[in-house]
């Protein structure tokens, strides 16, 4: 890349994937851009902590995210060949596993918690609803264009994932859960 900036935005246009223009405000735009922002927050949660495997996890997140917004911007999508980009099966189930071992170490709820804690805590709460938000915007998407199915699944349980990594965070860092 010699040049970040291309001049289409000065019109309020992108380029997708593919190359076709389209309108800042597009469906599609706002889907992957979504994820786009979700990854930052991700991110700024990693760098908030220095628990190894929490940014192990997010490092992870982010290559993940990075494809699923690829996946998005690319209206030629289905007819790729290549596996860069694609929803991984056993991403979705990785989760779960990992969440069910998080969980067994975690005291119970039976309420529901303040988001907060420390600084990577609290910032994993912000990201689980990004998450949520992009999700929902992924689901507009779908009353235009054909969207695979698993990315809405993977947005669901990675929601579930930043709430549980809040929660891990906050309790290794010995920050008390607030309930309501």
């Amino acid at each position: 890349m010699t040049r970040v900036y291309t001049r289409f935005g000065d019109q309020g246009e992108t380029r997708l994937f593919d190359g076709t223009r389209v309108r800042k405000d597009h469906v599609r735009v706002d889907a992957y851009g979504a994820v786009d922002e979700l990854n930052a927050v991700v991110g700024s949660a990693g760098a908030l902590t220095a628990d190894t495997e929490i940014r192990q996890w997010v490092e992870r997140i982010q290559r993940e995210l990075l494809a699923l917004g690829a996946q998005l911007a690319d209206p030629e999508f289905r007819n790729r060949k290549s596996d860069k980009g694609r929803i991984q099966p056993g991403w979705v189930e990785d989760m779960e596993v990992q969440m069910d071992a998080w969980l067994d170490a975690l005291p119970k709820l039976d309420r529901f918690i303040l988001s907060g804690g420390g600084p990577s805590g609290a910032t994993l709460h912000v990201a689980r609803t990004v998450c949520r938000r992009a999700e929902r915007a992924v689901i507009g998407l779908t009353d235009e264009v054909d969207v695979d199915p698993g990315v809405i699944v993977y947005l669901n349980r990675l929601s579930d994932l930043l709430f549980v990594m809040a929660r891990v965070i906050n309790h290794r860092e010995g920050m008390e859960e607030i309930q309501w």
